[in-house]
């Protein structure tokens, strides 16, 4: 069996970071996907593929990997940069604002 170990992105849609903090241990899919011919849904025998684990660190997850004969890979997150305006959102409605309104 072999999974990979990673902590999630933030989602595309959203600019909070719920759900990004605990690292998942997901089991990589060992046969390939099957179409069905009549609806076209695409399906796979192997019910590993469909588990997620969450751990809090990575340690954690790599120690469950090692006690269940887990070979899995880490693959290591990406800082962010954080993206901070000196004046932030009240600049938008400053009273001395120096360019002139478009909204």
């Amino acid at each position: 069996m072999r999974a990979r170990i990673y902590k999630p992105a933030k989602t595309a849609m959203s600019s909070g970071t719920a759900k990004t903090q605990d690292w998942v241990l997901e089991h990589v899919n060992e046969t390939g996907r099957d179409v069905d011919p009549l609806m076209g849904w695409t399906s796979s025998s192997d019910t590993q593929a469909q588990v997620k684990l969450t751990f809090e660190s990575k340690e954690a997850a790599l120690d469950y990997a090692a006690a269940n004969g887990i070979d899995a890979v880490v693959k290591e997150p990406n800082p962010r940069k954080h993206n901070v305006r000196q004046g932030g959102y009240g600049d938008n409605f400053a009273t001395n604002r120096r360019g002139a309104w478009t909204h």
